[in-house]
């Protein structure tokens, strides 16, 4: 009977061992055949990517981003975390009622006083090289959702350096000569009528995006170009979930809503031009004379439409997500649009939390010359 039992168990073995072997031949070949995956990968199926690795590149990156299990592991984790510790894993903070933070924004930075300094010069450059050629300046800091929600971090640890951040550039930025907008005053006195950033979101929300961009209108009365443009903004009419990219990071994105925080509202508001006098489009015109630079909350929340309908002039957006302090303008000021069409007023909206993290060789190089 042991002879008989341990043959059982071996057979036992090399079956559980073959079903293992399968579903992991299932999974890679589910994860191959993915769109998004047929995609990258068609275009490594040549000899030359072939022989130079390139194909194989991309099978690992399939391998690594795209098996079905691989979101079913994070969601189970990331729901554990949430469910059982109250915390959103070590890129988000948990606060109360549904707020999260993003650890980037609460944390003390190495170096951060100097890399401030360095940031508020560079701007002072840009400011000065502009005025030589006749463009305006505007600067927005926009400030941590942590500094304006601050009640709901409840506990969630906010380090010193943090906390003094947006005070500190402010003064090195008019150290430099530059006057921002008091775009905090402006989301602080909105806040006693409601939310002015998402909960599940790093960004402001539409009340917090036209609350900044009428402060940064009322800080260019009287700067170029004229006034002649005029907007509207319409909402939709049904209410959908906000956007939620701190679920995501927990990739709880895909459970239902009763295991995930509770999502915001919101209904959709879109800007768009009004017909002129004589019935001809203002897309008709010639192109904005206002460069708006900035992060992903230049270009989400609707800050665009209320920042054209709050100015009205039409505005070029080269805000850019990711680009943390001056990607966005790095880009602008070597590109086609800046040589060929210059604006008569630059709107640069600046993320606070990006002030006292580390200066690259690339954002160095650009400060310090900020416009070749």
């Amino acid at each position: 009977m042991q002879w008989n039992g341990a043959g059982m168990a071996a057979r036992g073995q090399g079956v559980a061992m073959v079903l293992v072997m399968l579903w992991g031949v299932w999974q890679g070949l589910a994860a191959l055949s993915a769109p998004e995956s047929l995609a990258r990968l068609r275009e490594t199926l040549t000899l030359e990517a072939f022989l130079g690795g390139r194909t194989a590149a991309a099978v690992n990156h399939v391998m690594a981003h795209a098996l079905p299990a691989d979101y079913a592991l994070r969601a189970g984790g990331g729901l554990l975390r949430w469910e059982v510790f109250n915390s959103g894993g070590p890129q988000l903070r948990a606060g109360c009622d549904n707020w999260l933070f993003l650890t980037e924004e609460l944390r003390p930075w190495p170096g951060a006083e100097a890399a401030m300094v360095e940031r508020a010069a560079g701007l002072g450059r840009v400011a000065a090289a502009l005025r030589e050629r006749g463009i305006a300046l505007v600067v927005a800091v926009t400030p941590d959702k942590a500094r304006v929600q601050a009640e709901a971090l409840c506990g969630a640890p906010w380090s010193a350096q943090a906390q003094a951040r947006h005070a500190e550039f402010d003064r090195l930025l008019r150290g430099q000569g530059v006057q921002p907008v008091d775009a905090l005053g402006a989301l602080l006195a909105g806040k006693a009528e409601g939310d002015v950033y998402w909960r599940t979101d790093t960004h402001w929300n539409q009340r917090g995006a036209a609350l900044v961009a009428a402060a940064i209108a009322r800080a260019a009365q009287g700067l170029p170009p004229e006034r002649d443009a005029r907007f509207a903004t319409a909402l939709a009419a049904e209410e959908t979930d906000g956007p939620g990219d701190l679920v995501r990071l927990m990739s709880l994105e895909r459970l239902p809503a009763w295991l995930r925080p509770r999502p915001d509202r919101q209904r959709l508001a879109r800007t768009e031009a009004e017909e002129a006098a004589g019935g001809d489009l203002l897309d008709e015109a010639p192109g904005p004379r206002v460069a708006l630079l900035g992060s992903s909350y230049s270009v989400n929340a609707n800050f665009h439409g209320a920042l054209q309908q709050a100015l009205g002039a039409r505005v070029a957006n080269f805000g850019r997500a990711g680009g943390g302090f001056a990607g966005s303008a790095r880009d602008y000021f070597a590109s086609a649009a800046w040589r060929e069409t210059p604006p008569r007023l630059v709107v640069w909206e600046v993320l606070e939390r990006a002030l006292g993290q580390p200066v690259s060789a690339e954002e160095r190089a650009f400060l310090a010359a900020p416009e070749r």
